[in-house]
């Protein structure tokens, strides 16, 4: 009786668990970086399988990011110039080139969640069997769901969320292209969670940091180090058009607590602009006043009205908008502090998160569109807006995936800080490094890490300084050690120097290096931290990536491919290639 037992029992783990498939690539997390990964390896003749956790690929971008986050669109090109490209010839093709929606979809650079995902299928449909996309897998980042042989990750194991079997993906190289960070730290990759102190590298509103919003430093900035992340929210799809619009019901966990302190913020109109430091208290009485005796709107100065004062919105095509967290305001759809422990939790947890910040945001508009404490012209005009009924359909109309600006950030070769993306003296490049596997472009951005605090300026953390269009070095998406793993998501760098990398042009260029830096790691039979560097940069122009970038040359210049060389050598330090060639 007892082999019987014995036998069944084996048995049964047999069927719960599927033998090891084999890849050249293993990639963990679907989103844009895991994309692009996979589409260059696939391009350059190698097999790769995605493991998404979710039942859909795209990550942010197929999730309410629909504004795209760049500063200087020509800075960063390759596989994310073909994304937006194929965006923008989707629209024309489906309206017409003449139509409001083209106009609407900012060359490519505005879109609307559906289509983004729709355009990322394409993509990857175009390569053939070469890809492999598996959804509903989930990597529990666990000792026991990765091994090593020294300091080589042989497989891993996920778990099939639809059957519950362990499946185990064994490949060549593996790459972490998850916002949290989870396959590095399996394997045991040195990571950081949390803030450096101002003093460590010296960076602008690095550690405890209070400022008016844009940046001037406020009363209680300390620049101490802490282990505090910047909040996240949902980007939702949102529209005003009465003929898509869905309404937005109050949760069933509802908590008027968490957004009473808004109410005195519209009556009086108050906001975190520097703009509006020194305003006297009479001013905020006299809108009070104001809105009290009919005004249809707030007249205090740089106050945001409607539901600009709830969400900052970004139009995209089809009569809808991405709207994001409202910066210079108290009291937004970011939620502070609850999202600390994320990084590093288990999927329960996250799970659980998930939903109290959808039941918050939920909350918040509701809140804003019915409660009598609130002026009724206000309310009226948030009651305007609701879901777009065309996305999310089976998720109520809401966004599948929560925005995790920041998880992990782990220590590679290079770690990246905001010098490495401040220019060196005024009108001069940030340093230049050799390596470039991409340009970028984007402010040293942080959203607040703690709820409001009484007496302060703004939430602590809520940071914006300006850069100039930078180079990123190979190395912040190589671990030290780990010969056959890349990192092309959660990078290695500060949380300020991380702060401007986080943006999903940068990761769709990271990833899209990740994926040709692991395929000549294969052919050349080499760890990751030995990929030559010159044969992995000839490959990304080839592909018409932008590795430093001019104002006056794209990759369809004929002398692009020798100007980007000249530059990485210092050979040309200026803004414009053109005029130093004429010089000449």
């Amino acid at each position: 009786m007892k082999l019987k037992t014995l036998i069944l029992m084996m048995m049964l783990c047999i069927s719960k668990t599927l033998w090891a498939q084999d890849y050249d690539l293993v990639i963990v997390g679907g989103t844009p970086g895991g994309i692009m990964a996979a589409i260059e390896a696939a391009r350059m003749g190698k097999t790769s399988v995605v493991l998404e956790r979710t039942a859909y690929i795209g990550g942010l971008p197929a999730n309410g990011l629909g504004a795209t986050d760049i500063a200087t669109r020509g800075a960063t090109t390759g596989l994310f110039s073909e994304f937006t490209q194929r965006i923008k010839a989707y629209y024309s093709k489906t309206y017409g080139k003449t139509s409001q929606q083209v106009k609407d979809c900012s060359d490519g650079f505005h879109f609307e969640p559906s289509v983004a995902e729709k355009i990322f299928q394409e993509m990857i449909a175009a390569e053939g069997a070469r890809i492999t996309v598996l959804t509903q897998r989930q990597f529990n980042f666990s000792t026991g769901d990765i091994e090593m042989q020294g300091q080589h990750v042989s497989r891993i194991r996920v778990v099939n969320r639809q059957t519950g079997a362990y499946e185990y993906y064994q490949g060549r190289i593996f790459v972490d292209a998850t916002y949290e960070g989870d396959l590095g730290a399996a394997a045991r990759v040195p990571y950081r969670v949390g803030r450096e102190a101002a003093w460590e590298y010296d960076e602008p509103g690095a550690g405890k940091a209070y400022e008016y919003w844009k940046s001037l430093p406020a009363e209680g900035t300390t620049g101490e180090p802490d282990n505090a992340v910047q909040a996240y929210n949902y980007r939702l799809t949102l529209t005003d058009d009465p003929q898509q619009r869905m309404p937005i019901e109050k949760p069933a966990t509802y908590r008027r607590e968490d957004y009473v302190s808004l109410i005195d913020d519209v009556w009086t109109g108050r906001t975190t602009w520097k703009a509006v430091k020194d305003l006297s208290a009479d001013v905020y009485e006299k809108n009070r006043q104001h809105l009290l005796n009919g005004g249809e709107r707030s007249i205090t100065p740089w106050d945001m009205w409607g539901i600009e004062r709830l969400v900052s919105n970004n139009k995209v095509p089809n009569g809808k908008v991405d709207a994001n967290n409202q910066h210079a305001v108290f009291i937004s759809t970011d939620l502070p502090e609850e999202n600390w422990p994320w990084p590093t939790s288990s999927w329960e947890w996250r799970d659980k998160f998930a939903q109290r910040l959808r039941d918050y945001t939920e909350g918040l508009f509701w809140f804003a569109q019915h409660d009598e404490a609130l002026p009724l012209q206000f309310r009226r005009e948030i009651q305007k807006w609701g879901y777009a009924k065309t996305e999310y359909q089976d998720n109520g109309y809401f966004p599948r995936q929560v925005y995790v600006r920041e998880g992990r950030r782990f220590e590679g070769m290079y770690f990246f800080t905001a010098k490495d993306a401040l220019p060196v003296a005024e009108g001069q490049r940030p340093p230049v490094h050799a390596t470039s596997i991409t340009a970028s472009h984007y402010a040293l951005d942080s959203h607040a890490a703690r709820k409001r605090e009484s007496g302060r300026a703004h939430l602590d953390g809520f940071i914006s300084y300006p850069t100039a269009v930078y180079t990123v070095p190979y190395g912040v998406i190589v671990p030290k050690e780990v010969d056959n793993l890349l990192l092309p998501v959660p990078v290695s760098g500060s949380h300020i120097g991380f702060s401007t990398l986080r943006m999903e042009p940068c990761w769709m260029a990271l990833g899209q290096a990740a994926g040709a830096a692991a395929s000549i790691a294969i052919d050349d039979r080499c760890g990751v931290q030995q990929v030559n560097i010159p044969k992995l940069q000839e490959r990304l122009l080839d592909e018409g990536a932008t590795l430093f970038y001019y104002e006056d040359m794209t990759p369809a210049d004929k002398d692009f491919k020798q100007a980007q060389q000249l530059g990485l050598q210092g050979k040309i330090t200026s803004w414009k290639a053109k005029r130093v060639k004429n010089e000449e």
